[in-house]
């Protein structure tokens, strides 16, 4: 529904300074989540394995948010410009000749990839479907390589190079239903998937990428399509654009930055969408605080549903009802689902949007961050309602009894590029250069802030 916009009645202090103390917990966090990526690429292709648990396949989206991350890391010290340069380009090289034939033993199709590929091979693993947003995920980081690698050089020449050829060989227009909006995904055995993107999302990144595409950008009225289905809505009071889960309300941000910048739909509630990030971070913690299905853990410190790993317990008795568990699941609020799993790093990750109760609540993470539980702040999920010989393990009444195994790709990824969104603004700044990025947005409808002075290419 559409309605006016009121600014919303929570209020929303501004952040304190951060203290020397806050300023090393970020860095230790952040340095802690980019080890992932040395410790779970294959250097032979340079694929990123989805999770750390053995035999993981690799996910196109966590390569793009490795590709993203190792710029981060040359900044922050934590390897060379000349590592992340050959990392960067061993990967684009395996995506350049990758099979696109589209068959159900090839990489990808029309210049889009499956999303999960075998380690060894980069061939598609299970019978995964060519995905339109996790394609996207990568070739964001394919950008951003492209955007950091500025130098003149032969091998950073060639890097920019490859990303372009890449970019440039996405067929967007393919993927559009006829009029209408973009579709998920595709199979090789049964053709497009039977939905298309629907309600406010992810695909707000995947729209700026095909509109912005040089040679099959999308057309306006396939943007128009998606966004004429947003649901407007007043919840504890914040008049907000809704999705339930966090990653929803964070992915799009990591490479765009949205203050200041609005669409046609923002402008009318005179809003954007990085202010509605933050009115949805606060809406995550009022839920918390008011916790109407009683979980336990959850408070004012103590909050954040997304997409994670969950348990997959039998019933239990939660407040006197029969609560199921979901395992992985897209967990949202306030209508679910919500089974008292906490996704740590989509709190970490709402960081940029509201540092003022984003830093509480990871002090208060890092207190259970105690063994057995010592990555409590960057697990996929932790639960302390799930109890006993259900749980994984267990540790008394006090902290949570079941945490997930091992830690996931696309969360470390989060976590180290929008804690540096929020400690140094570099992603958005190295993407505000992209012609892809600038492009896809003025065509979008997209004006004010930061693009006022951009000229269309």
């Amino acid at each position: 529904m559409r309605q006016s916009s009121a600014m919303p009645v929570v209020a929303m202090p501004a952040a304190e300074p951060l203290a020397g103390t806050d300023e090393a917990m970020l860095d230790a966090l952040q340095h802690d989540a980019f080890e992932y990526f040395l410790a779970h690429t294959d250097h032979d292709n340079g694929l990123v394995a989805d999770t750390s648990r053995a035999n993981s396949h690799a996910s196109i989206a966590v390569i793009g948010f490795a590709l993203s991350a190792y710029p981060v890391g040359v900044e922050r010290g934590w390897m060379t410009r000349a590592e992340a340069l050959q990392r960067s380009l061993t990967t684009l090289r395996f995506f350049q000749h990758s099979d696109q034939s589209g068959t159900a033993e090839s990489t990808g199709y029309k210049g889009f990839y499956f999303h999960f590929l075998k380690m060894d091979t980069g061939t598609r693993a299970w019978r995964c479907e060519v995905s339109l947003i996790d394609t996207a995920l990568l070739l964001a980081g394919m950008l951003t390589a492209a955007a950091y690698f500025c130098a003149t050089t032969v091998e950073e020449t060639a890097l920019r190079e490859l990303a372009d050829m890449l970019y440039r060989r996405m067929d967007w227009c393919w993927a559009q239903r006829q009029g209408g909006a973009l579709v998920h995904g595709w199979k090789p055995e049964s053709g497009f998937l039977n939905y298309g993107w629907e309600g406010y999302s992810e695909a707000l990144l995947l729209y700026t990428l095909g509109m912005g595409s040089p040679t099959y950008p999308l057309p306006a009225d396939s943007f128009n399509a998606w966004t004429s289905t947003y649901q407007w809505e007043n919840l504890y009071g914040i008049d907000f654009l809704f999705a339930g889960p966090l990653f929803i309300h964070q992915f799009s941000h990591i490479w765009i930055d949205f203050r200041g910048i609005r669409d046609a739909f923002m402008r009318e509630k005179h809003c954007d969408y990085f202010e509605n990030s933050r009115r949805a971070t606060y809406v995550q913690r009022e839920y918390a605080i008011r916790n109407p299905r009683r979980f336990m853990g959850y408070s004012e410190n103590c909050w954040g549903w997304s997409a994670g790993d969950g348990p997959s317990s039998s019933p239990q008795r939660v407040a006197g009802r029969s609560q199921p568990f979901y395992g992985y699941a897209a967990r949202g609020v306030p209508h679910g689902p919500d089974d008292g799993t906490i996704a740590g790093p989509s709190t970490l990750a709402s960081l940029v949007f509201a540092p003022e109760i984003v830093l509480p609540a990871i002090r208060h993470m890092l207190t259970l961050d105690v063994a057995p539980f010592e990555c409590a702040s960057r697990a996929s999920g932790f639960n302390e309602t799930v109890r006993g010989d259900t749980a994984s393990t267990t540790r008394g009444t006090k902290y949570a009894d079941w945490i997930s195994e091992g830690t996931f790709g696309l969360d470390q990824g989060m976590i180290v590029l929008m804690i540096e969104n929020f400690r140094s603004g570099m992603l958005w700044q190295l993407l505000r250069g992209s012609s892809a990025i600038c492009n896809g947005l003025h065509r979008a409808g997209f004006s004010g802030g930061w693009l006022a002075n951009d000229e269309l290419p």
